[in-house]
């Protein structure tokens, strides 16, 4: 396990080659505010946009999580943890008024830039609208 990448995976690095080049910044392997030893994969700070690109077996997808047949029972405990370690962060961060995004790493990068953008196009406001009602 100490092989396996935890940052910088080719889903993730795909989906930031795309954000990029719409001319978007942001930044990457981010601190949970407040929380110790867990970062955000991509980060959009002043939206406060947090992105998690999330791995089919270690975050248990539902159409391509795999069960280890050897050593079943710590797995099943181990994978249980890292679920309820997101569900966990999640709440955390919507709790702090962030906005959470959380992707599959079979997830195409295409539609996941996509999604992303449009989230922060949501919380911009639209030109040319003001923010505060004119008065007559």
């Amino acid at each position: 396990m100490s092989r396996q990448g935890s940052r910088d995976t080719a889903p993730e690095v795909a989906v930031r080659r795309l954000l990029h080049a719409s001319g978007l910044r942001y930044r990457v392997n981010v601190p949970v505010p407040g929380v110790p030893r867990r970062t955000i994969d991509i980060v959009f700070g002043k939206a406060k946009i947090a992105i998690f690109m999330d791995g089919c077996f270690w975050h248990g997808c539902p159409k391509h999580a795999t069960q280890p047949k050897a050593n079943a029972e710590w797995w099943r405990a181990k994978l249980d943890k890292n679920m309820a370690r997101d569900r966990e962060t999640t709440d955390h961060l919507r709790a702090a008024g962030w906005t959470v995004l959380r992707f599959w790493e079979h997830e195409s990068a295409e539609d996941v830039a996509r999604r992303i953008r449009a989230a922060l196009a949501a919380q911009q406001p639209s030109p040319g609208v003001p923010d505060v009602p004119c008065e007559p």
